[in-house]
């Protein structure tokens, strides 16, 4: 479901945005996905690393250094795929204005520098952003793995401290040929990152992380509840942003009080925290994710990295659509449906070995795969 609606948002303009987690409060699709990745890490590689004294140290650090060697790749060729649709985009069509757009401006007016930063992360055009962070934080998995499974509160708060200080000193990893640094801070989110590999480590052995607790329900729901508030309530949203602002102006960080999305201000990590709470809460969601009703979304799930990469050139693709056909009020409306038809045929055909009934190799990093669909903003 996350890949589904990554890829509806990153097509701006169209109605089923509406339909998606950025209306129903303050966090989106990103963070979901930086939690389930952390899951998907706890569950496939905690084993490896737990057992580094029988099989070596490399053996149980390899597969996942090699998934965030594979998710570079993945980065740099999606970007230079995003570029060439773009320049498509002007060069046959006239859609000059595409040149400018998701921070490609450097890439066509400076283009050493970009390609250097385009290599060494420093340049991330924008939809196409997410990998890098996830990349880093898979270098530092297996050493938060081996904390994690003898000291998870431990773990959680060193996670917690870098966080803080992060948005206290505005810690970051530069960009390049920009000033600034990168959008999705690694740095900063960590933490969901962690809350996720902490829970998928338990989930590992049979257990909750967070344990189901009636008072942590409501309060869950409560502050979800809250948010919406928040947002559509005439009159109560700008009380509520004169609030933050004066405690901004007393002296409070600002990734506490803003909605900074680069330093995951803590109305977004409170707001994706609970959303994710209520939903492992609830026994529907697992009935429903078992529905015959629900397999082309499992399909999807299964070829996560595949569907994600599809569902980013899609996407930017689909933005060069709505640029052409601006004022045709119909092509938004089709583009969507067919986009996720085109997505879950891609996954479909990928997934022909399970339907022909051959066993699939189980690594760590198809497990992982399987697990989590890897998604972005």
């Amino acid at each position: 479901m996350l890949l589904v609606m990554i890829f509806i948002d990153h097509v701006p303009g169209n109605w089923y945005e509406t339909l998606t987690l950025r209306n129903w409060g303050f966090s989106d699709a990103a963070e979901s996905f930086f939690v389930m990745s952390g899951m998907a890490a706890g569950l496939a590689y905690t084993g490896g690393v737990a057992r580094w004294r029988e099989i070596g140290l490399w053996s149980g650090i390899a597969p996942i250094w090699k998934r965030a060697w594979v998710l570079y790749l993945t980065h740099v060729f999606l970007t230079v795929g995003g570029i060439a649709i773009f320049a498509i985009g002007a060069e046959a069509f006239g859609l000059t204005e595409l040149l400018t757009k998701n921070n490609l401006r450097q890439v066509f007016q400076n283009t050493g520098p970009a390609l250097i930063g385009i290599v060494t992360l420093g340049h991330q055009i924008g939809y196409v952003n997410i990998l890098p962070a996830y990349s880093v934080l898979l270098l530092a998995a297996p050493f938060a793995l081996l904390l994690g499974q003898r000291a998870p509160y431990g773990l959680l708060a060193v996670s917690i401290v870098l966080w803080f200080a992060t948005g206290l000193f505005r810690l970051n990893l530069p960009a390049y040929p920009n000033p600034g640094g990168w959008f999705f801070n690694p740095f900063a989110w960590q933490l969901i990152f962690v809350i996720g590999l902490l829970t998928g480590i338990a989930l590992r052995g049979g257990k909750r992380f967070v344990p189901k607790h009636p008072v942590l329900l409501a309060f869950a729901v409560g502050w979800i509840v809250f948010v919406l508030s928040w947002i559509y309530i005439p009159g109560f949203g700008p009380v509520m942003d004169g609030l933050m602002a004066r405690l901004q102006a007393v002296g409070v960080p600002f990734h506490i009080t803003s909605q900074d999305k680069t330093f995951l201000p803590v109305l977004r990590l409170l707001h994706v925290l609970a959303v994710v709470y209520v939903i492992s809460c609830l026994p529907i969601i697992a009935r429903l994710s078992a529905h015959a009703y629900g397999e082309p979304l499992r399909v999807m799930g299964r070829q996560g990295l595949l569907v994600f990469s599809a569902g980013a050139l899609l996407s930017l693709a689909g933005q060069a659509v709505l640029v052409y056909f601006d004022g045709v009020a119909i092509v938004p409306w089709l583009f969507i449906p067919v986009g996720m038809v085109a997505l879950w045929g891609v996954a479909w055909v990928a997934d022909w070995k399970r339907r022909a009934g051959r066993p699939l190799r189980h690594t760590l990093v198809q497990t992982e795969d399987r697990v989590m669909p890897v998604a972005a903003e």
